[in-house]
């Protein structure tokens, strides 16, 4: 079946769905293959379940006309989520970076959704199956769409503009991550510098933290038609400021021709927070939102996934900042808990993954660093953190060898900052916490 013959069909459901968990009546049904499963075998269950359709690459499963066979179920949804783009005449904005792109995603949802009717990527379903998804969820009635792009290797980020073909687009930072993928932290910068690349080629609109030397340095490589640009110079087009953060951040902002500051309280934590905020104010300011109105919805925005997470359990304070970590994030963090004027600290920091050969080197950067911060019990968890010893701090290989030790050891009225990579389960020490 041809990809026109099969946008019709996608023309006539009401949703795509991948997960037979999900289904819902009316959708069509991608039988995507995974690494130890093959949903062709769940086709069925699918249209059981109230599936229009099912797509599948398997003939071995397809039983009637509501089976659609194709070569790659993959390559198909991609497919189709492209020639649908090519229907679209919406702004689409492109977001990614090593740090908080989620964060500025949902900034930028919140704030574009108080004028505009306004589509985001769900979660982190930021790859080459979730901007397919998002992409497919955006009917006739959307007048913005903000997509989220990641990355572990080079050319992903390529590889997903070509499906997304972004009109606007922003880089967060570019920092320490991934690199068992990437090589080396310049092959970070330049798969980064993609997004950048197709903006240029393409004629888009870029917004620029623009005190960032690594993006400096990339927007300075490429002619680029329009450039928006935000920071704490008072050259920018949009400038800001950190005013409080203790906790919870206070920034203000004023706009290049003006001396007058809009200050809005925010529900999130991390001085590193403020960047994505003003990428926030830009975006919306450059479509034409009022300050007032961007500063609402900054101000009604409140954090979730552990990103930067306040969390007031009935023993302490947690800064709850797990679901994700790499060097640069894990820098920021406390260089954060470091400034806060908190009385008791406590510093819990789990493995960074997908480190590859600098993995060793990597950890012990942060090991020291956390080391510098006075007046703070230390806790590091994790084979790799293992590695290291130091004296002043304590060292688990496991989760669970935390969770006990933290038991035996139990404190109260302390800010706690919890800060690893996904995959060490930190929600677990929650429970003692």
């Amino acid at each position: 079946m041809t990809i026109e013959a099969l946008y019709k069909l996608y023309e006539s459901v009401q949703s795509v769905q991948t997960d037979t968990r999900h289904i819902t009546e009316h959708c069509m049904f991608f039988a995507l293959r995974g690494a130890n499963f093959d949903a062709n075998i769940f086709a069925k269950d699918a249209l059981d379940a109230g599936a229009r359709y099912a797509v599948i690459d398997n003939p071995d499963y397809a039983f009637d006309d509501r089976y659609i066979l194709v070569d790659d179920v993959l390559q198909t949804l991609q497919e189709l989520a492209g020639y649908h783009r090519d229907q679209l005449s919406i702004p689409i904005i492109g977001i990614t970076g090593t740090n908080g792109k989620t964060t500025t995603k949902e900034l930028l949802l919140t704030v574009l959704k108080l004028g505009f009717k306004t589509v985001a990527t769900k979660g982190n379903l930021n790859n080459h199956i979730g901007v397919p998804l998002t992409l497919l969820e955006i009917d006739n009635s959307v007048e913005i769409a903000i997509i989220e792009m990641g990355a572990n290797h080079a050319r992903e980020i390529d590889f997903l503009c070509q499906i997304a073909r972004p009109t606007h687009g922003l880089v967060t930072n570019v920092g320490r991550a991934h690199l068992e993928g990437f090589g080396s932290f310049e092959g970070v910068i330049k798969t980064k510098g993609e997004l950048y690349d197709f903006l240029s080629e393409n004629a888009g609109v870029l917004f620029v933290q623009n005190d960032n030397q690594y993006l400096q340095q990339m927007v300075s490589l490429r002619k680029l038609s329009s450039v928006v640009r935000y920071g704490f110079s008072s050259s920018n087009d949009i400038v800001g400021k950190l005013v409080v953060a203790d906790p919870l951040i206070t920034i203000a902002w004023r706009e290049n021709n003006s001396d007058s500051f809009y200050q809005v309280p925010t529900q999130l934590t991390g001085s590193y927070n403020t960047e994505n905020i003003l990428a926030a104010v830009a975006v919306g300011r450059y479509f034409g939102l009022e300050a007032q109105v961007i500063n609402q919805g900054i101000a009604n925005y409140i954090p979730t996934n552990n990103r930067s997470q306040i969390t007031q359990t009935t023993k302490n304070t947690v800064i709850a900042d797990y679901y994700n970590a790499n060097a640069s994030s894990m820098a920021a963090a406390l260089d954060n808990i470091e400034v806060l004027a908190a009385a008791n600290k406590v510093i819990i920091l789990g493995d960074m993954y997908e480190m590859g050969e600098e993995s060793l080197a990597e950890h012990r950067k942060v090991v020291d660093r956390a080391l510098s911060v006075e007046r703070a019990r230390k806790i590091f968890v994790g084979k790799a953190f293992y590695q290291h010893t130091s004296e002043g701090a304590e060292f688990y290989q496991t989760t669970e060898q935390a969770k006990q030790a933290l038991s035996s050891r139990p404190f109260e009225g302390c800010t706690v900052l919890l800060k690893a990579s996904r995959g060490m389960a930190f929600e677990q020490l929650m429970e003692v916490l």
